[in-house]
């Protein structure tokens, strides 16, 4: 398995978005990622926190919306706001919250990786999943510091990424393995000998250094081996997404287009074995701001 973000970068030459977003294959695979890793954690909050005194929430990254969506129809007396710096990612969100009727679900084009424009203290929680393919190490403490403005006292922010994904396919190592360099080339990780996204690890630490407490941590793990309640699903996902990142694994120097085709193919072939396995590992991580 492999998890790319859901949200676009535009700016800087080596922060756009590593898939084509404007591509109507990636929106149905962010939705089916969504899905996926949100029944590997165990549901939309599986740490079972409080949100009793949560009037307001900030989904960054949100894509085509689809945790947004969902938080809205299970809590609808919470609003709950999503950002996403692609336009496409925006409309197609707005669309499926009207079509479902989400009156408390709210979506707009912002930048994550420049100043949030909200005033101070406008959110009780402030959601981040799977932002290691657009933000770099730079950008990280600048966003947690811009989630710690605009969150009210006691408010709580929540981070969640995924990390190595580890199987008994050779072809399925080395293409993740493709991943890892081509993201920690563009400054992306905090991987220290590129086999790993290398992010999982200091969520903790961005929470501390920004002065949070009662800080929390929760791994997850999405099984993807035949056999298991997602593989098929997995399978689909791991096939489409490769394909999508095709262009930058090859455009990185990462490798060359021969070896993909390869690769790609073995693997498919790989993931209809009986004896295939593999497993991705996450963390979510949240911490509290001072009440005063």
């Amino acid at each position: 398995m492999v998890s790319i973000v859901e949200a676009s970068g535009a700016g800087t030459p080596y922060n756009h978005y590593v898939i084509d977003i404007e591509s109507g294959a990636e929106t149905a695979r962010l939705i089916e990622q969504d899905y996926l890793f949100t029944q590997a954690m165990g549901g939309l909050f599986p740490e079972q926190l409080d949100l009793t005194h949560v009037e307001r929430m900030l989904d960054i990254g949100c894509g085509p919306g689809a945790w947004v969506n969902n938080v809205a129809f299970a809590y609808q007396d919470i609003q709950v706001v999503g950002i996403d710096s692609n336009r496409t990612m925006v409309s197609f969100a707005r669309s499926m919250a009207r079509v479902q009727g989400l009156e408390n679900a709210e979506f707009n084009v912002m930048d994550a990786r420049r100043p949030l424009a909200f005033e101070d203290q406008s959110f009780g929680l402030v959601n981040g999943r799977f932002l290691a393919s657009f933000l770099d190490q730079a950008c990280w403490p600048c966003l947690v510091t811009e989630c710690k403005r605009v969150l009210t006292p006691g408010g709580i922010l929540r981070l969640t990424e995924c990390e190595v994904g580890i199987s008994n396919c050779p072809a399925l190592q080395r293409l993740n393995n493709a991943l890892y360099q081509a993201l920690r080339k563009q400054g992306r990780t905090f991987s220290v000998d590129g086999h790993s996204i290398g992010i999982a690890h200091t969520l903790g630490k961005f929470l501390r250094d920004a002065g949070f407490e009662k800080i929390e941590q929760r791994p997850f793990l999405l099984d993807a081996s035949l056999g298991s309640d997602l593989y098929y699903s997995s399978r689909k996902h791991t096939e489409i997404t490769f394909l999508l990142l095709k262009p930058f694994l090859i455009g990185s120097g990462v490798m060359g287009e021969t070896e993909f085709e390869a690769l790609h193919r073995t693997m498919l072939l790989d993931m209809l074995q009986d004896d295939f396995t593999c497993v991705s590992f996450g963390l979510i991580a949240w911490g509290k701001l001072p009440a005063s």
